[in-house]
């Protein structure tokens, strides 16, 4: 599969160590894709400088084999962006702006714009200049989307939805993939990456630290149960009698880590104690950034 997007050791510096250097990102044609990282470690950079808004010092960032700097007007054609920042033109209502947008773009069946206006529960009567953040960004989201592009670029794309309309964010991400676009966004919400994205690119400080397929995260080796025995002293004597990694043990319950493969033989260690409950906490992407990702960086 060929890639639409393509960072080769890009580097744009603001000085004082800001910007993003020798940046390598790839983003296959009908994938999903997510950048993490702190505030501040270049994920906005990473997209504007896609968009063509920043000149390169050095490398090069490439839309379907365009240069993201001197082919910047084309590649705007078939690419859409939500900006981090959102500022838009005092032209009055949402209708206004969306009629500008859509004449623009040469929409001319409306149906999508106005499905994607419903999905977002969106009164687009109201004057922009009166707009709150939410309203905002669910503007920017149904301006971005209601284009049909091939490449949709979106940095923190539910900063200020409600926890309901970012859940129908992530179905309109989801429907767009099926439909084979790809998708590259920002994001600091653990859970629309998990429920949405292909891979992850972790960057810290300008720089990629990791790059993960997120079937990887969801398919490790070793898993996590919180069990609770009826007394304590049961719990104290699997834990000697066994040598499984024990991540945390309080009272009568222990949690620990124990090999896939290996199920089976616990429940069967298991059967001779008096099990209260027994939990499987799943192992998500949270937990990779702040065991992999963030405890690396503490030990540089």
């Amino acid at each position: 599969m060929s890639n639409a997007i393509e960072i080769k050791n890009l580097t744009i510096d603001y000085g004082n160590g800001r910007g993003i250097f020798d940046f390598n990102i790839s983003v296959e044609k009908g994938e999903v894709h997510a950048i993490v990282g702190s505030n501040g470690s270049g994920k906005t950079t990473t997209l504007r400088g896609l968009m063509g808004f920043l000149k390169a010092k050095g490398g090069e960032a490439k839309i379907n084999d365009l240069d993201c700097w001197s082919d910047a007007k084309e590649i705007k054609n078939y690419v859409s962006y939500v900006p981090g920042e959102i500022n838009f033109p005092d032209v009055g209502s949402g209708d206004a702006f969306l009629e500008i947008q859509r004449n623009f773009y040469n929409i001319k069946d409306t149906t999508y714009m106005n499905k994607l206006i419903s999905i977002f529960n969106l009164d687009t009567r109201v004057p922009l200049r009166r707009m709150s953040k939410g309203m905002k960004q669910k503007t920017a989201l149904v301006c971005a989307f209601m284009k049909d592009s091939s490449i949709i670029l979106l940095d923190e794309p539910s900063t200020g939805l409600d926890p309901l309309m970012r859940d129908n964010m992530i179905t309109l991400i989801n429907e767009e993939k099926k439909k084979g676009k790809t998708i590259l966004m920002s994001s600091h919400i653990f859970k629309e990456i998990e429920d949405t994205c292909d891979k992850v690119t972790f960057i810290n400080k300008g720089k990629v630290i990791e790059t993960i397929n997120l079937k990887e995260i969801t398919d490790v080796c070793n898993l996590e149960y919180k069990i609770t025995f009826k007394e304590v002293n049961e719990r104290i004597a699997f834990t000697s009698e066994n040598d499984y990694e024990v991540i945390k043990a309080d009272n009568n319950s222990i949690n620990l880590y124990i090999d896939k493969n290996k199920v089976v033989e616990l429940f069967n260690k298991l059967s001779k104690y008096t099990i209260l409950d027994m939990e499987y906490i799943p192992y998500t992407l949270e937990d990779y950034y702040n065991k992999s990702i963030l405890g690396g960086l503490e030990n540089e």
